[in-house]
């Protein structure tokens, strides 16, 4: 079970960036898949989950509006597209599956989230 994260990058504020997690070793639609943020000093939060059973999504209050979590299944590949992008949103953002399913992903603890990406920096510059 694998999880690799890719586009991260140096972008400018309002800005654009779209971040995929390719999932090897299992198939992506039993698990449900978060993405988490890290910042300098400060805790990982999770920003996007999109729910195992029918692929619906949640966002955190800070990038609702801004940012899209979407899944390609035939692809095994998760994405989150962010837009309007703010010097705030810098951090190491992390894909990761919980083998959970249910219909509202934003009732998974972060600790039930199982694997793990590598992390991608993303940084805004302002």
């Amino acid at each position: 079970v694998q999880l690799v994260e890719t586009g991260g990058g140096l972008v400018q504020f309002g800005g654009s960036l779209k971040l995929s997690c390719v999932a090897s070793g299992w198939d992506l639609d039993y698990y449900t898949i978060g993405w988490f943020r890290q910042a300098p000093g400060k805790e990982r939060e999770r920003v996007s989950c999109i729910s195992a059973s029918d692929g619906s999504t949640h966002y955190a209050d800070s990038v609702k509006g801004r940012f899209a979590a979407s899944r390609d299944i035939p692809e095994n590949t998760a994405y989150l597209q962010m837009n309007s992008l703010k010097p705030e949103d810098t951090a190491v953002y992390y894909c990761a599956a919980a083998p959970v399913s249910t219909w509202s992903c934003a009732s998974i603890n972060q600790d039930q989230y199982d694997y793990w990406g590598q992390g991608t920096q993303v940084t805004v510059s302002s």
